[in-house]
């Protein structure tokens, strides 16, 4: 370890090597930035550790074919659970989580049990995380550097094949819940994830345990019945993949299980009794835009492509696209409450350019006039 961290760490045994101590110094001190820059928690795994269950694991969901048309989930092979084919020399991963419940939004179940609302799932109510939680990550990658010389990294959020939830297990971050996402008993489950890959072998952090045990309340509330097992999850009937990461027509008989969820879906997370430690973020950036967390569905139907890329703009929403975004909000108006403004909202849009937009447009009508 270089001279530039040879400080006298706190609370350190004196028979350690000076580069044990500057190691545990610089953990600690990791930590404290990650803090200071707005993480809620930061914890280090050994990027060596025995990733081979989760590899099979990974492996026996690409076989069932549980994720749909993310092909970018199949073609990265071990990359996923070998950090250093990825970035070579990888030594700890460093995983950060981040709240992001907004302040002031609309109660969650209020507007999913209200027809005529349009639900967007409350981590995209405000700025798009992958630019907040990067940025933030940089920062903190430039405070190891101020101290440490030779020191290689890279940052990941919600980018490049990386395990997420793996590697924030691993480090003792919280625990993967039976909707497969992460746990923890201080913030349930509403937060975002990051990481660090790097080649400083500093000391990592002990797992934690499983908290979930026999609650199956994330399974059961399912709409559509996607978690199909504990932990095992079929995209192909997720809600957040069929309204975000499926491009085309929507099953119809997916259609009106999704009610008014235009953007991702909540339900497992509302129901999980460990959510109810969620805390309020403090980021700015995540504050609720455009009235997205209580916007009725004909209002946003009734954007053009020049309003929602200006509304949208910065927001994870509007990577989805125009084409999109309208084919959500037509199957929430079929599934809407019958009204004048609702079919006049679809009848508007009836002969669209989109062939995508139309078919489903068409659905919606189909639905009210059997009605």
């Amino acid at each position: 370890m270089q001279d530039k961290i040879s400080k006298d760490p706190p609370n350190v045994p004196n028979d350690l090597p000076d580069s044990a101590v500057d190691l545990i110094w610089l953990a600690g001190m990791i930590k404290a930035w990650g803090k200071e820059l707005g993480f809620q928690d930061i914890c280090i795994a050994d990027a060596g550790a025995e990733m081979r269950q989760a590899e099979l694991g990974l492996l026996e969901w690409l076989s069932k074919g549980y994720h749909g048309e993310m092909d970018y989930m199949a073609k990265h092979g071990t990359r996923r659970t070998r950090p250093a084919e990825l970035v070579p020399g990888t030594l700890r991963v460093i995983s950060v989580r981040m709240n992001y419940m907004p302040p002031a939004a609309r109660n969650s179940w209020q507007v999913i049990r209200d027809g005529d609302k349009a639900f967007v799932s409350r981590y995209a109510l405000g700025r798009d995380y992958h630019k907040v939680l990067r940025g933030r990550l940089q920062k903190l990658a430039d405070k190891i550097s101020a101290e440490v010389n030779h020191f290689n990294y890279r940052v990941f959020t919600d980018s490049a094949p990386v395990m997420e939830v793996e590697w924030a297990q691993k480090s003792g971050l919280g625990w993967r819940g039976k909707h497969t996402l992460l746990l923890s008993r201080e913030a349930g489950s509403m937060f975002f994830l990051g990481e660090l890959y790097t080649d400083l072998p500093v000391p990592v952090d002990d797992p934690v345990g499983n908290y979930c045990g026999s609650c199956t309340k994330c399974i059961d509330i399912c709409p559509t019945q996607a978690i199909v097992a504990p932990y095992r999850l079929d995209a192909r009937r997720c809600i957040s993949y069929l309204t975000i990461e499926h491009k085309g027509s929507i099953p119809e008989t997916l259609r009106p299980l999704i009610g008014n969820r235009v953007y991702g879906c909540d339900d497992c997370q509302l129901i999980c009794p460990w959510n109810k430690y969620a805390a309020i973020s403090g980021e700015n950036d995540f504050s609720v835009r455009n009235g997205l967390d209580n916007a009725s569905l004909v209002e946003l139907f009734s954007w053009t492509r020049e309003e929602f890329d200006a509304r949208l703009a910065g927001s994870p929403i509007r990577r989805i696209g125009y084409e999109q975004w309208l084919r959500n909000l037509a199957v929430g108006l079929g599934n809407a409450p019958s009204s004048t403004a609702v079919t006049a909202a679809l009848q508007a849009r009836r002969d669209d350019d989109s062939s995508l937009v139309r078919e489903h447009v068409q659905w919606a009508l189909q639905r009210h006039d059997a009605r």
